[in-house]
Parts: structure tokens; sequence; C-alpha cells
């Protein structure tokens, strides 16, 4: 999978020395390796739940958090066998949540295809993702305990973010309890990624809390970004403009619109909920794309990649440190 590598920054002059490209082109392999052993172990003999179970795999995907760890293994030993089997992990984990956040989410689509709960119904989807979730289980715990209960603590992480989205704000800043739910829905299994790619590969232990938090920061600053990128059309999956702002989903310019109490803020706030026809939806969501809390949301992003960014001054110079920059420096530039 060279163009995810590529995608991320990994290439280029900034990658030019034999050392450099040692780690880039074992992380590549790695890849590669990965889609082999995502394909065996999501065979199912039964040929109705086989297709459902490999349905969202087939339709591709970044692969972002298995390059984290196979990065962050080049900390320790390199990748080795139970660091590939990590990074499956990983990605079955990623995989499952994927099946049931499209069912809370009544979302429509999913990585340019239809989602899985709207071709076989809600019921197939969650056990499809129950299913994941055991097959990623079951893949941890040859690698021990210590892998076993990060893996159960980030999964306990993205159940807690799901039901507090869900439930929503009780008392407080609003903006804080969403920050909060991308922190545990998203930021949890990246931080995992890169923590499970110290821990498996051998690496000093005192990498383990910078990585977590690089992880953890940069994948809120990753969803930040994707609340932007949402309110444009993509021509890859052929969502229209503002999908979770048409479905109603919160998003960080939703909440700060919220905030507004200027008159052409409360008129848009109004449109949104109350289109006259889909030309004046459509209007309004291009309306909110040009609102000065799409740059506000930017910013946010911002800040928290310079947070993750700092805590990668724990970690030693070299080819895993400048990856890893590189890696942020690509969340956040998705908004240009």
């Amino acid at each position: 999978m060279a163009s995810t590598v590529s995608a991320f920054g990994l290439t280029g002059a900034r990658f030019a020395t034999p050392a450099d490209k040692r780690v880039v082109d074992a992380v590549d392999r790695g890849l590669a390796s990965l889609e082999e052993r995502l394909e065996r172990h999501l065979r199912i003999t039964d040929p109705v739940v086989d297709a459902v179970t490999r349905y969202l795999l087939e339709a591709g995907g970044k692969r972002a958090r298995p390059l984290l760890l196979l990065l962050a293994a080049h900390l320790g030993d390199g990748i080795d066998d139970d660091v590939l089997t990590a990074a499956e992990v990983v990605e079955l984990t990623h995989l499952a949540s994927l099946y049931h956040d499209d069912v809370m989410d009544e979302a429509d689509t999913r990585r340019g295809v239809p989602s899985a709960h709207t071709v076989w119904g809600n019921s197939v989807a969650i056990l499809a993702g129950d299913l994941l979730f055991a097959r990623a289980g079951a893949l941890t715990a040859p690698l021990g305990s210590e892998v076993a209960a990060l893996q159960s603590r980030t999964f306990e992480r993205l159940c807690l973010g799901q039901l507090h989205e869900t439930l929503g704000p009780r008392d407080g800043d609003p903006v804080q309890h969403y920050l909060q739910v991308l922190a545990d829905k998203t930021g949890s299994l990246i931080a995992a990624a890169g923590e499970l790619g110290v821990l498996v590969s051998g690496a000093d232990a005192a990498y383990r809390e910078p990585v977590r938090e690089f992880g953890e920061r940069i994948g809120v600053a990753f969803q930040l970004v994707d609340d932007v990128i949402d309110l444009s059309s993509d021509p890859d999956t052929g969502k229209d403009a503002g999908t979770d702002v048409r479905a109603g989903v919160v998003t960080l310019p939703t909440l700060l619109l919220a905030a507004r109490t200027d008159d052409a803020s409360v008129a848009l706030r109004a449109r949104l909920a109350e289109p006259a026809d889909e030309a004046d939806l459509a209007a309004a969501v291009a309306e909110l794309a040009a609102h000065p809390v799409v740059a506000e949301t930017v910013a946010e992003a911002e800040r928290w990649q310079r947070d993750a960014l700092a805590a990668l001054e724990a970690l030693p110079q070299g080819t895993v440190r400048r990856g890893l920059v590189a890696f942020a420096e690509h969340v956040v530039a998705r908004t240009r």
C-alpha cells in the first residue's frame, strides 16, 4: 500500500536517507502484509456472514492506524509477526466500530458504498461488528495480558464515547463535551495504535506515554478536520456537502454556530433546522461553509495538532519522529 505511505507524507526529500528508506519500505511492506492477513482472517465459512464482515474491508480505507503502529514499532525492534498481529487487532477494532457507528448515526453510506445496515439491516450490521470485535480479541490474546488490557481499555472508551455522544451533554460546556467524545471515539484508538507499536516491538517503555498522547491529540484534530471537510461535496464517495449537518449529527461548526447570537447566525441556524426546500438547505450549508465558525474549527484542529507535536519532544530524533510529524501535518493539511 505505497499510496498510504505517500498519502501521509512519508516520501520525498524529507525521507531520502538510506535509514529513512529502510523504515519507510518496511512500513510499506508491512501494510501490504496486513492486507493479506485481514483478507485471511475475515474469511468465514458461512457465505452470508463472510460477505457482511468483509464488506467494509473491501470498500477500502486509509489504514492510518496501522500505519502509525508500524511506524512506532521502529522505536523498538521493528516489524515482526507480533507487530503485524497488533496492527490487525487495531484495524479489526476500527472496522467493527464503523459497523456500530453507522447504525447509531443512521448513516446511509460508508467509504463510498451503502452502509452495511442499509444493505442487511441493523441487527446483522451490529452482529457483524460484534464478530469483528471478537476476532480482534482472539488475536490479542497471544500477545500477552498487557496488550489485551490495552485493547480492552480502548474498547471501553469507544463505547463510552458513543454513549456520551448519544446521551448528549448534561451540564457544562457542550463544546468540551464534544471534544471529549472525539477523544474517546477517535483519539483513543489512534492512541492505542501508536502505543501498541511501542509495546509490542519492545521499545523503551518511556516512549509509550508520548506516543499515546500524540495519537489521542492528533485523533481529535483528525475528526475536527473531518467536520470541516463534511461541508464540501466529496467526488470520491458521492456525498453531498453537509452530510452530517443534513442528518442532524453534531459537529464543531454547528456547536460554535449555536453559541452565536448575531442575527445572521441565528437566521442561518433556523434555515439549517427548517429549510424551505432542498435548494434552500444546500444554500444554507454553503453559507455555513463560509461562516467564521469554520475558521474557528480549523484553528481548534491546529491547536490539537500543536499539542500532538509537543508530545513528540520526548522521542529521539530520527525517521520515526519525522514520520509522526508528517502524519500530523497531513491531518490538518486536508482542509487546504
